[in-house]
């Protein structure tokens, strides 16, 4: 059976809120406009599921409202109609949302007698296979919708998702959900709300090293469910002292062996805590085209990589697919000497959504380093070839990166830290869309971005807009 759930912008949700609870205790109306996304197989269930995302809000026209009470309300079509007319030019889905000003969670006898006209409405005008989504905002603060394969048959929203500075959740039976004895003492502190909210969530880990290994853990220990892991890479000795769960055991055994995958170490820790987690992996590098559906499953990515070019791919999901991508990374600047000495080491994490600058705005992924990552993997030998003849930049002068287990794990302890704020709005301070803690320093700062606009968070035509070809617009 197909699972159906609807992502909206937080700009979105605040405008529609405004539109169909007007404060005079009637129902209004507005529509959206959404992309999808198709996934055939999500990597836990092998289920079938459509994501839609909010891309723009279409206001009802004034003069189109026939009439509205606290417990109806009629307009005109012609708003519809303009709203399927643009649809068809865009590839969007079309969205219809009232209110219950009164608190009604649930679909009222007058919405199941009106809304079937709204969809034949629909498919006569912008084909048969189109569906109709129809959506509540109610005066409880519940949001709830289902979707229109016809006009006598709709199929319930399993989720909503609102995403921005606060992530909203709304699904059945969340007031039921989180009360369990392993989490009471963190119920203490947020409540079962974010207990039931985090088990809901499917969580993406790209890069399993040392801060993707922290995150899983915390992610595990917090009481996630339902995990994707991605990594193509092996276990080795030098990142025996970071990596959270691998052992000696884990390590090459003989000349031109490969240690243990790490998404399997990963997958192996978490299953050892007995918390009934499912964790799915692929041990492939992220852009993979058979990595897609499960990136698509995800509703919070965590980046944990160091390549350049997977980054940006990253970068590109979270503002086509509303997935709230939360970015981390460790810079440390030392002095040769017996011992050497640091000058800089800082921890950075950084969330990439619509409302946010990128990661490539920010600086962070930098395009010439993501052409060598992408050279490299598709050339080996030509990129050594070109290496050899200093025609690359070599990073660290050549030397391996600094790392030190303390620095790895703090920065992820940040990164989860910035969901709970999200999902809670605990911390005085708010949302942080980049938060740097230099460790030298003992101090945290919160830099700007670039000057100018980007394509991909700087213009809003990219958010929103779920599958496309090329795959996220993106040639190579």
């Amino acid at each position: 059976m197909i699972r159906y759930s609807l992502t909206i912008q937080e700009s979105h949700a605040r405008e529609i809120r405004q539109a169909v609870l007007p404060g005079n205790g009637n129902e209004g109306v507005a529509y959206l406009l959404c992309g999808q996304s198709t996934i055939e197989h999500d990597p836990w269930d092998q289920h079938p599921e459509a994501r839609f995302y909010s891309r723009e809000v279409i206001q009802l026209a004034p003069e189109d409202l026939i009439s509205s009470s606290p417990d109806h309300v009629h307009a005109k079509t012609r708003t519809l109609v303009r709203v399927l007319k643009r649809a068809a030019e865009t590839d969007a889905t079309p969205v219809y949302v009232h209110g219950h000003p009164g608190g009604f969670e649930q679909f009222s006898s007058q919405d199941d007698a009106d809304e079937p006209a709204l969809v034949e409405l629909t498919q006569n005008r912008n084909g048969k296979d189109t569906v109709l989504l129809s959506v509540v905002f109610s005066g409880s603060g519940r949001v709830f919708g289902r979707v229109w394969q016809d006009r006598r048959h709709a199929a319930p929203l399993s989720m909503v998702r609102v995403i921005g500075n606060r992530i909203m959740l709304d699904y059945d039976d969340r007031n039921q959900l989180g009360q369990t004895e392993e989490l009471s003492r963190q119920a203490l502190a947020f409540g079962p709300a974010l207990n039931a909210d985090i088990g809901a969530l499917r969580f993406g880990i790209v890069g399993c090293g040392a801060t993707g290994s922290a995150v899983a853990l915390l992610l595990a220990r917090l009481g996630a469910r339902q995990v994707f892991a991605i990594d193509d890479d092996t276990v080795e000795k030098s990142n025996l002292n970071r990596l959270h769960g691998a052992t000696s055991d884990d390590l090459p055994r003989g000349e031109g062996r490969r240690g243990t995958p790490k998404v399997i170490v990963l997958k192996r820790s978490i299953e050892s805590l007995g918390l009934d987690i499912r964790v799915a992996t692929e041990q492939r590098w992220v852009g993979d085209p058979a990595c897609r559906d499960a990136l698509r499953s995800c509703d919070v990515l965590f980046g944990c990589t160091d390549d350049h070019d997977g980054r940006m791919l990253l970068n590109r999901v979270a503002y086509f697919y509303l997935t709230p991508l939360i970015d981390m990374g460790i810079g440390i600047d030392f002095v040769d000497g017996t011992p050497p000495r640091i000058t800089h080491a800082e921890s950075r994490v950084t969330v990439a959504m619509p409302g946010t600058r990128c990661l490539l705005c920010r600086g962070i992924v930098d395009p010439k380093l993501a052409q060598e990552d992408d050279l490299l993997r598709r050339n080996p030998e030509e990129y050594h070839r070109l290496r050899q003849r200093g025609e690359l930049y070599v990073r660290g002068g050549g030397r391996p990166n600094p790392a030190v287990v303390t620095f790895t794990t703090g920065v992820a302890c940040m990164a989860v830290d910035e969901l709970i704020q999200r999902l809670t709005g605990y911390r005085a301070a708010g949302s942080a869309a980049h938060r740097v803690y230099k460790h030298h320093l003992l101090e945290e700062k919160r830099p700007g971005a670039r000057e100018g606009t980007c394509r991909i968070c700087g213009e809003p035509n990219y958010w929103g807009r779920g599958d496309m070809l090329p795959y996220l617009d993106r040639t190579g």
